[in-house]
């Protein structure tokens, strides 16, 4: 699932790079000064920072919903990102503050976690398991559920009940061995410094993940 949350990242760039040409079009033509645009009675927006560089483009506040997106890392569903003091350089985009959350449908998180694992929504904001495997040479198929949290900025699945569909003591004795072999932690790799997975739930098409961030850096 690293990929997937690397790719809400990803997602943070499209929806500045959108934002940007837009900017864009509001601009008279061969003109670099921008059109004033009306936010409505009551509402006054965000001053600029005092140290915005000339190659600069500053965007007081992004906000994006979409029912889709597809990234390098995988499709993401009803995504959610906003963001706040949003300065795009030379070098990429730095976000005074960031909000990112998307659903990962369970069939895309099954092929970044491997092993022929099998997710679904067991109810009750729960996640259940399934996957074969060989325990003290007996080829059993465990099955699970339990709970999905973020912890330390890291995905974990803690299964609260596990079952190897055999009789008695056997599957008591064998369940406890498969425990490991179903508990699920994902360390995070390749997001921004300063952006965190901070919570995730179960739905009935996949996990919703939660990322915030402030003072986060997006290498152009």
């Amino acid at each position: 699932m690293q990929r997937f949350l690397a790719g809400m990242a990803t997602m943070l760039a499209i929806v500045v790079a959108v934002f940007v040409v837009l900017f864009g079009m509001l601009r008279d033509p061969g003109t670099q000064v921008p059109h004033d645009v009306s936010l409505g009675p009551g509402v006054r927006p965000s001053q600029p920072p005092a140290d915005l560089g000339p190659d600069e483009t500053w965007l007081g506040d992004v906000d994006l919903s979409s029912s889709a997106l597809v990234t390098p890392q995988g499709p993401l569903r009803a995504v959610e990102a906003t963001g706040t003091n949003v300065r795009v350089t030379r070098d990429g985009l730095r976000v005074g503050e960031v909000r990112l959350v998307a659903t990962l449908p369970f069939d895309v998180a099954e092929e970044q976690v491997g092993q022929g694992v099998q997710l679904y929504d067991a109810g009750g904001n729960r996640v259940g398991v399934r996957r074969s495997a060989t325990l003290l040479g007996v080829d059993v198929a465990v099955s699970a559920t339990g709970t999905v949290r973020a912890v330390g900025g890291d995905l974990l699945i803690t299964p609260e009940s596990v079952d190897i569909g055999l009789p008695g003591l056997v599957n008591d004795a064998l369940s406890n061995a498969a425990r490991e072999l179903v508990t699920i932690r994902q360390s995070i790799q390749g997001l921004p410094a300063g952006l965190h997975l901070t919570d995730v739930t179960v739905r009935a098409d996949g996990f919703r993940a939660t990322l915030r961030g402030t003072d986060v850096t997006i290498a152009g």
